[in-house]
């Protein structure tokens, strides 16, 4: 899954959040130089991305885009999915969109000095473009797989996958739906094991 998909399972806590968010970037154990409850949003991001990746319903999308995009399909996939999560984000919250990454992207500002720096850097362009925001329409998931393209040196391609998107998008939302539903249930559940620890 991509931001949205790992901020929203996160459920309402602050520090579990940004965790979750700035996982991909913490290897290892170098997780354990955290507070605690970062500590539990890195550990619950690794367990969402290891269910979502072995998932059937996932491996559907995924199979779509492997003909032109190879190992990057499931990078797609995450994309789309965030998509998916964007658009139809009033039936997983009561909380508006616009009113839910705004809060979000004040917690960035408040927890700077915590965020690694990759994650400091990237933040500017993060609120300033507003790329949560932006998942909701295929404009902003375009340019997001155009720019996700451009850190690939144009090898990925997947500025073309909105292609894809478009021709088979009721296929990926049913997809999307079938699955997010699964994860919810496996994201809580795995967020109070953690937290028993």
């Amino acid at each position: 899954m991509n931001f949205l998909a790992h901020i929203y399972l996160s459920g309402n806590n602050e520090a579990v959040t940004i965790g979750n968010f700035i996982a991909d970037g913490i290897r290892g154990k170098k997780y354990q130089k955290f507070p605690k409850e970062i500590q539990t949003g890195i550990l619950l991001h690794r367990q969402i991305d290891t269910f979502t990746d072995a998932h059937k319903t996932v491996r559907e999308s995924t199979k779509r885009l492997h003909k032109n995009y190879g190992h990057y399909s499931g990078v797609i996939v995450d994309i789309l999915y965030d998509h998916f999560l964007a658009k139809n984000w009033s039936n997983y919250s009561d909380i508006p969109l616009d009113t839910y990454v705004d809060t979000f992207y004040d917690s960035l500002q408040d927890n700077f000095e915590m965020l690694p720096s990759r994650i400091q850097k990237m933040m500017p362009y993060m609120i300033a473009d507003n790329w949560l925001l932006s998942y909701a329409t295929i404009e902003g998931i375009s340019k997001v797989l155009v720019g996700m393209n451009k850190r690939t040196e144009n090898r990925s391609k997947m500025n073309l996958a909105v292609n894809e998107l478009q021709e088979f998008y009721d296929e990926f939302e049913d997809e999307f739906t079938r699955f997010f539903e699964e994860l919810i249930q496996f994201s809580k559940e795995k967020l109070i094991e953690i937290q028993n620890k």
